[in-house]
C-alpha cells in the first residue's frame, strides 16, 4: 500500500533544504553527468513567514476537499517545516513529502511544486479519513500506509509513526486552541482630564451694608 510520508521524527525537524541540479562532465568518460546539489536554506527563510507564505494554496486545498487547514498546516510543519525543497532519506518529496508512487497515483508531475504538492497531499489525506474516520489513524496511513493501520487495526507500533502522530496532534491541538482564543477588546485610552481655571471671586460690604460681588484675574 501507499504511504505519504515515510520520514523519522528527528527528518522532520531538519534544517530546509534547497534541491538543485547541477550538470558537470565526467572527466572519466567526458559525457555529462547530472547531480543533485542540496544545501540549506537561509535562516531568514526557514519557519518564520512560510506559513504565510503557502497560507492561500493550503486554504484552498483544505476547502476544495473539505478538511481543516489547521490540521494540513500542522502536518506540513511535521512533514517538512514549509520547505517546498524537503527530500527524506527514502524520497518522500516536498512540503507534504510525497513518495513517488503516491505522487504518480494522485497525478503530480512536480511534487516540487507547492501547489501540485499541497493539492495531492490534502486530497490524499481527506480520502484516508473517509476510510478511517479518525484523524489519528488517518494520519498514521498517511506517514506508515492504509497496509500497516490495516494490519494492526490500530497505529502501527512503529516508533516513527507514533511519533509522527503525537506530533501533529499536538500542533494541531495548539493550533486550533489559539485560533479558538478570544481576541481581547483593544484597550481605551481614558480620555483626557480638562481643567479650567476660573477667575477668583470676591464680595466686600459698602458703608450702606450692601454686598458687591466681584471677580479678579
Amino acid at each position: 500500500m501507499l504511504a505519504a510520508s515515510p520520514i523519522r521524527a528527528e527528518e522532520s525537524s531538519r534544517p530546509p533544504e534547497h534541491k538543485t541540479f547541477v550538470v558537470r562532465p565526467d572527466l572519466r568518460t567526458g559525457r555529462l553527468v547530472r547531480s543533485v546539489v542540496v544545501s540549506p536554506l537561509n535562516a531568514g527563510d526557514k519557519i518564520a513567514g512560510a506559513a504565510a507564505t503557502f497560507d492561500a494554496l493550503v486554504e484552498q486545498a483544505a476547502k476544495a476537499h473539505d478538511v481543516d487547514p489547521l490540521l494540513v498546516h500542522s502536518m506540513i510543519k511535521t512533514e517538512s517545516g514549509y520547505n517546498a525543497y524537503a527530500v527524506s532519506p527514502k524520497g518522500a518529496e516536498g512540503l507534504m513529502q510525497l513518495t513517488p508512487p503516491t505522487a504518480r497515483m494522485l497525478g503530480v508531475t512536480n511534487s516540487f511544486d507547492p501547489q501540485q504538492n499541497i493539492e495531492a497531499g490534502v486530497k490524499y489525506l481527506k480520502y484516508l479519513q473517509t476510510i478511517y474516520k479518525d484523524d489519528r489513524l488517518a494520519l498514521a496511513a498517511y506517514n506508515a500506509g492504509p497496509g500497516a493501520v490495516e494490519k494492526y487495526k490500530w497505529i502501527p507500533p512503529y516508533p516513527e509513526t507514533q511519533n509522527y502522530v503525537y506530533q501533529v496532534g499536538k500542533r494541531y491541538g495548539e493550533a486550533r486552541k489559539a485560533a479558538a482564543a478570544p481576541t481581547p477588546a483593544p484597550t481605551k485610552e481614558p480620555a483626557p482630564v480638562v481643567t479650567r481655571e476660573h477667575p477668583m471671586l470676591e464680595h466686600f460690604i459698602d458703608e450702606n451694608g450692601r454686598l458687591h460681588l466681584k471677580t479678579t484675574p
